[in-house]
């Protein structure tokens, strides 16, 4: 295998990115569609970050900047590439886009049920925050 490289989505990314969260992300959301993640790359072309080994998509993560607090979404490693370092390689990739934009703070968006992801996000330093719940409502079907 060779290294690992960590690099900012293009708009010829976004259908192999589609593609690899239905198979490896756990759940879908509202915005898990062409012209959703078109306008996340036309709007910050550096927060959806990919992970490529050997030229093959292994994993994302989407490190979003709105100016005043970090937000991660959609961090996915493809099965038969987790516990390899992927996942964490994504974090320190959005952690130096945080610092590089002065970004202070991160908070994660994680399902509850992916308890797997639970043990990944606090191997990675992210704790949850019971004094807080996150209240969603979907502005489009």
């Amino acid at each position: 295998m060779t290294d690992l490289r960590i690099r900012a989505a293009t708009p010829d990314d976004l259908d192999a990115v589609l593609a690899f969260w239905k198979a490896a992300a756990e759940g879908t959301s509202i915005s898990d569609d062409r012209s959703g993640v078109e306008r996340l790359v036309a709007r910050d072309p550096g927060a959806l970050l990919l992970a490529e080994r050997d030229g093959e998509l292994v994993g994302t993560v989407i490190a979003g900047f709105d100016g005043w607090r970090c937000h991660l979404y959609r961090l996915a490693v493809r099965p038969d590439q987790r516990r390899q370092g992927v996942g964490s390689a994504l974090l320190a990739g959005a952690e130096e886009r945080f610092a590089a934009l002065g970004g202070r703070r991160a908070d994660a968006m994680v399902l509850n049920r992916n308890e797997l992801a639970h043990h990944a996000w606090h191997a990675a330093g992210y704790a949850p925050q019971p004094q807080w719940s996150r209240w969603v409502k979907p502005l489009a079907d």
